[in-house]
């Protein structure tokens, strides 16, 4: 291949300054609807956050959380931040109470930057956060002396904290340094902060490059979270590599999805479960055929879809796996799709296999095992769960990690992902902890005990819906838990589903654990309470 075999260049602030070098004035952000800048404006911007950052005194490896929408201070913050050799760190933008509080207590953010209509959430854990020394509000400019005065945080706006910066940054962070951490469901426990090497976030970028074929004259159309990897390291940072635009909308819009494409000569673009089915849902329109566009990253894409999209909009889907943890090692092929598939080995840089997960030994084709992944170069990989060297070790027994998926591959060396072997869902694209949900449900005073599983969701490619099963004193209803969820769990992760059981009839294992997989089977049932229905 080329130049970017060197790893010792793998880190955000030399790709950076190597496209700002040679693309200067090529557009690297443009938002939709929005500002756009160049490669040389979004260095220049960087440099002035680092600055600024450094004379409220955020020093190297002090993390900077980001609890904000899709907007064009993200992407500042997220630079300025590698800039000053800080590390970033990903919040969900629907994380309250105690998911919030355990998000920025476990990554000791020590400085958080929000909207003014996400303050009052910050706020109202604020006096519990022990690492945390400064709020930005990135969209106001008033003063809030007032709101803090008995609270050790302080809070300023961005542009206050712009006027501040004046010294020259001179980044010095390896490949190997962390960069940043990302959030990832539990499911025994608490979500677990991955740990990511620039050198990882790079080759999320990288990845993209090589499999999906990105050039410096192509241009991305990214409508997922910025807070997410897929996002940002697949689709932002492949572009800031090879000096391709990025073309960011606040939010995905099925009904703008093809307009979009095509008014803004996209070449390439991602979609994630559901959002496949909901742009084939969309009405034919004469922009259907009228566009640049060259693939789309799909994972995961039922087989009619990857046709339908094929016919429509004469466009191949690719489907790929992959997890914060482990980048994504699997692609298919451009043009070589197989049904079901998500992919073959991107053999550079990773190995892959499907072992027996009780023994770890290797399974033969067509057999169903659990996902397993190791790296070919280093840092090419999470470096561990941040302050859970137990979770780490347990996921990385036998020196492979262990993905908790099971799959399968075929002769020719097709990967096929079947299903979820731990106890964790996942909803239109968000990784959901059982665990929390469950705590969450059982601070609700008259809940005796709870389950949460995941169901199959009734929209093809929707993945799972959220249910909770609940052992309850009688004075509760299924309204009562649901607008309890509401106000302390992440709207991704709310029940659609609220079932009531009696305490003996709730299966269990002889050592008196509940048997979610009975549950499972169980599924909806006649008496089970839907929110889509009692809206």
């Amino acid at each position: 291949m080329h130049h970017t075999d060197d790893v010792t260049t793998w880190t955000m602030p030399q790709a950076l300054a190597k496209q700002a070098k040679k693309n200067p004035d090529n557009i690297a952000i443009r938002f939709v609807d929005g500002p756009q800048f160049s490669y040389q404006q979004i260095l220049s911007q960087a440099n002035k956050v680092a600055s600024s950052l450094a004379s409220i005194g955020f020093k190297a490896d002090d993390k900077l959380a980001l609890f904000l929408p899709n907007c064009p201070e993200f992407i500042h913050l997220w630079l300025g931040c590698h800039q000053a050799d800080g590390v970033m760190v990903g919040l969900n933008t629907e994380l309250v109470g105690d998911f919030l509080l355990h998000a920025l207590t476990l990554s000791e953010a020590s400085v958080l930057v929000c909207q003014k209509a996400q303050l009052n959430t910050v706020l109202a854990i604020s006096t519990q956060l022990k690492y945390l020394k400064t709020i930005i509000i990135t969209d106001s400019d008033t003063t809030f002396d007032s709101l803090t005065k008995d609270q050790k945080v302080s809070v300023i706006s961005y542009q206050t904290l712009l006027s501040l910066g004046n010294s020259k940054m001179e980044p010095v962070a390896k490949f190997s340094d962390l960069a940043c951490l990302m959030f990832t469901s539990g499911t025994t426990g608490p979500s677990k902060a991955v740990m990511m090497p620039h050198a990882h976030c790079y080759l999320f970028g990288l990845g993209t490059i090589d499999n999906l074929g990105l050039e410096a004259s192509d241009t991305y159309y990214i409508t997922m979270p910025l807070f997410h990897v897929n996002a940002l390291f697949m689709q932002v940072y492949a572009c800031l590599i090879k000096g391709a635009t990025a073309v960011i909308r606040n939010k995905f819009s099925a009904s703008n999805w093809i307009s979009d494409i095509e008014k803004y000569g996209v070449t390439h673009t991602n979609l994630l479960g559901v959002m496949t089915e909901f742009v084939a849902r969309q009405p034919d329109s004469t922009h259907d055929k009228r566009h640049k566009l060259k693939v789309i990253s799909a994972a995961p894409a039922a087989p009619a879809l990857i046709d339908k999209f094929a016919t429509r909009f004469n466009v191949p889907l690719v489907e790929l796996y992959g997890m914060s943890e482990v980048n994504i090692p699997l692609f298919t092929p451009i043009g070589k799709h197989r049904p079901g598939s998500c992919g073959l080995v991107y053999s550079k840089y990773f190995e892959v296999r499907v072992a027996d997960p009780e023994t770890d030994l290797l399974v033969a084709p067509e057999i169903v095992g659990e996902i397993q992944v190791r790296p070919k170069i280093a840092s090419g990989f999470m470096s561990g769960y941040y302050r859970m060297p137990e979770k780490t070790l347990e996921a990385c027994k036998n020196l492979w990690f262990h993905t908790g998926d099971a799959g399968k591959y075929d002769k020719d060396g097709y990967f096929y992902f079947v299903d979820r072997i731990k106890d964790c869902l996942r909803r239109r694209g968000e990784n959901i902890s059982s665990y929390e949900v469950e705590l969450a449900l059982q601070s609700l005073e008259g809940v005796e005990e709870v389950a949460v599983i995941g169901v199959p969701s009734d929209i093809p490619g929707g993945e799972q819906e959220v249910m909770a099963i609940i052992a309850k004193r009688p004075e509760l209803s299924a309204e009562l838990v649901h607008a309890h969820c509401m106000q302390v769990i992440p709207q991704f992760a709310v029940p659609r589903y609220i079932r009531f059981i009696e305490a003996e009839h709730i299966p269990r294992t002889a050592t008196d654990k509940i048997r979610k997989v009975v549950l499972r089977e169980q599924g909806v049932t006649a008496d089970t309470w839907d929110a889509s229905l009692n809206q």
